[in-house]
């Protein structure tokens, strides 16, 4: 993990900080077929953000820090780190799904102020299947110990998910 990421994910996880923290999803959406057009929450969304030759695409509720997943990068790296709330399993897994693409992520958990079991941190390659299929769709199915939810952008956001993996190369 690159150490000039860390303070821009602080940023980012608060997202307007000083929130009360809200505990993860517990209501999971049906499976949808492969290219079905899933519906946004009306309170959650992917906002992107760059700084300092970094950025990040982060779901969640605006102005707080009730964030589900994390993707973070430096300037045409080519390369993603991930962030997501860790489950009281322990697993240092981020599994994703986006129009039928799936993929797990293996990485580590570490202590967070913000999550009570920590976060998983993980990094990926820019160029999977399930990233190309998020790109062109605007939605990725996160799975956890709990099951899985949708994370759907609404449509003024869809532009800033494409211009997050341009900037990210």
């Amino acid at each position: 993990m690159r150490a000039t990421t860390l303070p821009l994910l602080v940023a980012l996880l608060t997202l307007g900080a000083c929130a009360s923290m809200d505990a993860a999803p517990t209501a999971l959406s049906p499976a949808e077929a492969p290219d079905s057009a899933p519906q946004p929450i009306a309170d959650h969304d992917w906002a992107f953000y760059v700084e300092d030759e970094q950025a990040s695409l982060a779901y969640g509720r605006a102005e707080s820090d009730d964030v589900w997943l994390s993707l973070a990068c430096d300037k045409g790296s080519g390369r993603l780190d991930l962030f997501r709330p860790a489950d009281a399993d322990g697993q240092p897994v981020i599994y994703l799904e986006s129009g039928g693409e799936t993929e797990r992520f293996t990485g580590r958990i570490e202590p967070s102020e913000l999550f009570e079991h920590g976060e998983v941190l993980a990094e990926a390659p820019t160029t999977p299947p399930v990233f190309l299929r998020f790109r062109r769709l605007g939605w990725l199915g996160l799975h956890d110990a709990e099951g899985r939810v949708l994370m759907v952008a609404h449509p003024a956001s869809t532009d800033g998910i494409e211009r997050f993996f341009a900037y990210c190369g």
